[in-house]
This record gives structure tokens, C-alpha cells and sequence, in this order.
């Protein structure tokens, strides 16, 4: 098993190499993170279209079906009851509306969830997070390793 660098775990890795694996690790924590924006604006979006494409159905019923349905819920109405004709239109006018508003309420509702999608705030909390964590974090002190005092025994002796 090796790190990300190459070099065996377990194995002393200078402090470029151990530099080196941190900010290959940032650089992929950071793409991984702006790819899940991505993701989570493209969900948003198509709840946005979700609602456009239901405002556009409730407005195009309205306007399509108002003539040919007010005409024959109105003779139809008139045909049960035996109402003035005028009070049929008005009924069935008074139907199209309902239709149309039960469409826009769909619309609405899916305008609120696309609304209160908040994936790219999410992330860019998270980012936030992982930089006041490293911001804040302390390098370990470091044990001195008995390889470092023959060294270190090596350097005096030999100057």
C-alpha cells in the first residue's frame, strides 16, 4: 500500500512530500466540492423549469379552452337545469378558473421548493468549514526520531 505521493506508508516522507499530498488532497477536496454545486444548481434548475412549464400550462388551458368548454358546459348546464343561459356561461367561466388555479397552484409550489433549494450555500458553508479548520489547525510537534540525534551527533562531530 502507498500514500498519494508513492512513497510506502509508514515510511518517513519529508515535509515537501507530506506538503505536496495536503495540496493534492485540498485541490481534490475543492473539485469534489464544486462538483456537487454543480449537481445541486442543476436540480434547482429544473424544479425552475418544472414551474415554468406549469405556469405555461395553467395560462395556455385558460386561453385554449375557454371558448369550446364554456360553450358546452353551458348548454350543458342549461340542458340539466333549465337556467338562463347567461348564469350557464357564468358557471362555466367560473369552472375553466378553478382548473387554471389548481395549475398555477402546482406552479407555485414547485417555484417554493426550487426557491428554497439551497445546495450552493450548502457547499460554500462547507468550503468555509474545511478552510477555518485548516486556518486553525496546529502542526503535531514533532517527536525527535533517533535517526535525527545520530545525525545531529554526526554534524558536531565532523565540524
Amino acid at each position: 500500500m502507498s500514500a498519494p505521493d508513492g512513497s510506502p506508508v509508514g515510511a518517513e516522507r519529508s515535509i515537501g512530500q507530506l506538503f505536496a499530498s495536503a495540496t493534492t488532497e485540498m485541490s481534490a477536496l475543492v473539485h469534489d466540492e464544486i462538483a456537487l454545486a454543480k449537481a445541486q444548481l442543476k436540480r434547482d434548475v429544473k424544479r425552475g423549469a418544472t414551474s415554468g412549464g406549469a405556469f405555461s400550462a395553467a395560462g395556455a388551458v385558460l386561453l385554449f379552452s375557454l371558448p369550446m368548454l364554456n360553450f358546452a358546459l353551458a348548454y350543458g348546464i342549461r340542458t340539466w337545469s333549465g337556467w338562463n343561459l347567461a348564469v350557464c356561461f357564468l358557471l362555466s367561466f367560473a369552472a375553466n378558473v378553478l382548473v387554471a388555479g389548481l395549475l398555477a397552484l402546482i406552479g407555485l409550489l414547485f417555484a417554493k421548493k426550487a426557491k428554497k433549494g439551497k445546495g450552493p450555500q450548502k457547499v460554500a458553508a462547507s468550503m468555509k468549514e474545511s478552510a477555518g479548520v485548516l486556518q486553525h489547525a496546529k502542526p503535531h510537534p514533532r517527536q525527535p526520531h533517533p535517526t535525527d540525534k545520530e545525525a545531529e551527533a554526526v554534524a558536531r562531530s565532523s565540524s
